[in-house]
This record gives C-alpha cells, sequence and structure tokens, in this order.
C-alpha cells in the first residue's frame, strides 16, 4: 500500500504537470471503484484543477468551487501517467484499469493488478465532505515531540499498531512503520504504554529520519519521470519483505509474523533483545521447537 513517501512524491509529479489544467474527460472502466452518487462525474468536466494534496492515505485533488476527488489506492492501487498525443488516445488497460482522468498534457490511469478490487474513487463537494473523510490522524512530519509523545501515549495498541492506526498517526503503513521500528531498535509489539520518555524520543526522531530520508530516495530515483514502480519492498530496505536475509546492522537473519494480511518483519538482535517472536500458526505448529531466542533459531 502507498505510505507517506510514495504519496508525497506522487503529488509532486500530479502538480508538476497538471496544476491549473481542466479535466476533460473523467471514464470509470469499474463501476465498483465508485463509492459516491452525488455529485455526478459529469459535475468535474471543465474544471482547472487546483491543487493535489494528501490526506492520510488517500489522494486529493482539488477543483474549483470546493469540487473534490479523492482516490484511496489501497493495497495494489497504483497511478500510471501517459502524454496525451494526438494520434494515439490514451485507453484504460483492459484488465486491471479502474478509471482515467483525462487532462490536456496527458492521462492520469488508476490501475489495481488484483482479483480483490478495494481501490476506490469518491466525488464531493465542499469542504465539509471533504473532512469527513479526515481519519483524525496527526502528520508526524507537522508536530512537535510533545505533541507525538502525548497522541502516542493515548493510544491503547502495540507499536506497529499504533504507528499504522490512521486516527493516531497518518500516512504510516505496514512498510514503513517496520522500517521505523527497526532504526529506533523497538519492538513492534511492544506495548506503546510500556514505552519510556526515552524511547518515545528515539521513535519521534527515527519517524522523522525515515520517512525524510525515503521520500528523498524515491524524488531522486524518479527524476524528471513518473514514479512508474511504487512497491512495499524496496532492495535498501533494512528488514521489510527481507525475511530470513541478515540484518545490515547486526547480521542477525530478519524474522517475520504474518496476522490477517499484514505482516511485521524486524530484527531480533536489535528489537527484541534476541528474543523469537511467536508466531501464532508456525509455533502452534512447532509447539516446544519453537525457537525463544536468535541464537536457537541460527543453530
Amino acid at each position: 500500500m502507498p505510505e507517506i513517501p510514495d504519496l508525497d512524491v506522487y503529488v509532486d509529479h500530479l502538480e508538476r504537470r497538471l496544476e491549473g489544467q481542466p479535466l476533460e474527460q473523467l471514464r470509470i472502466a469499474s463501476p465498483f471503484v465508485l463509492r459516491t452518487v452525488e455529485p455526478a462525474p459529469d459535475a468535474f468536466l471543465g474544471r482547472p484543477l487546483r491543487a493535489v494534496r494528501r490526506l492520510a492515505k488517500q489522494l486529493v485533488f482539488e477543483f474549483s468551487d470546493e469540487h473534490f476527488l479523492v482516490l484511496h489506492l489501497m493495497i495494489a492501487g497504483r497511478l500510471q501517467w501517459r502524454e496525451s498525443t494526438a494520434s494515439t488516445p490514451v485507453t484504460l488497460p483492459k484488465r486491471n484499469g479502474l478509471l482515467a482522468l483525462d487532462f490536456t498534457p496527458g492521462t492520469v490511469l488508476v490501475t489495481e493488478p488484483s482479483k480483490k478490487k478495494r481501490a476506490s474513487l469518491k466525488l464531493l463537494r465542499g469542504a465539509a465532505a471533504l473532512a469527513a473523510l479526515d481519519p483524525g490522524g496527526i502528520e508526524v512530519q507537522q508536530v512537535t515531540l510533545d505533541v507525538f509523545a502525548e497522541r502516542l501515549k493515548a493510544a491503547p495498541h502495540t507499536l506497529k499498531r499504533a504507528l499504522t492506526d490512521q486516527r493516531v498517526f497518518a500516512g504510516i503503513g505496514n512498510a514503513y512503520s517496520d522500517e521505523i521500528l527497526h532504526r529506533a531498535q523497538l519492538s513492534p509489539f511492544k506495548p506503546v504504554r510500556n514505552l519510556s520518555p526515552a524511547e518515545i524520543e528515539t521513535l519521534y526522531h527515527a519517524i522523522q529520519a525515515c520517512l525524510e530520508e525515503w521520500t528523498e530516495r524515491l524524488r531522486t530515483a524518479s527524476g524528471a519521470k513518473f514514479p512508474a514502480k511504487v512497491t512495499a519492498f524496496q532492495a535498501e530496505m533494512a528488514v521489510h519483505g527481507k525475511y530470513r536475509e541478515p540484518c545490515p546492522v547486526c547480521g542477525a537473519p530478519v524474522q517475520r509474523i504474518r496476522y490477517a494480511e499484514n505482516e511485521a518483519n524486524y530484527c531480533a538482535r536489535c528489537q527484541t533483545g534476541g528474543r523469537v517472536l511467536a508466531d501464532r500458526s508456525l509455533s502452534r505448529l512447532l509447539k516446544d521447537n519453537w525457537p525463544k531466542r536468535i541464537e536457537d533459531l541460527e543453530g
């Protein structure tokens, strides 16, 4: 699922290409992607694009007279950019194309290469309607340590859950929460209530550094080209998607716990004092053979 670094780079490229441009067509290939009834898609045609911004994990296209087009890409949704040419109209991909936003300079395609179509489009009129889609999480990069600490301590969660709860913090998801917690050397399943003030401060600075670093990395990687390979699994990541690969800090094999459709990736030596956290399914299967320490696992 695209998170802060990915979405912020999308915003950069969209505004650079489309700010001030009128929407010529709004083509919806899948009837399931549109989740609102009023206003109708035709109400957006001819309206100039005022701005593009992020609202938690959603992309907001603001048109004139407080008309908002809100995209939530969910897990597999992605954006593609096609330059306009007089000879070749931009067509939606048949298998995974959801919708197209046609402007004079080019077309924004929304695709979702997944059997489960979860990406959504909402068409809104008025600032109040847009505000209703805000889950309430704070933007960590825009608040002080004190504000961050107050919001974190109020969350009745483990650390991984607190970071990814959009009602607590906006825009952080499964991938970057793994990277943040590894950088902070904190267990993903440590209860928030057990954090010391020093650990909270370490976490705060880890979030700032990790998100800033990855946003700049993705900006540099895309350059002038529209980002075409937005993925949660980056080769330079420390632990996310690196199960059994060596931790870049200590060399111990990265561990993974899967739950529902998510997973937590961590280094037992760096983050949990050498303790291998129990995976529900595997620990039930292996019972007493489930390794308790990183030394047992390596042995």
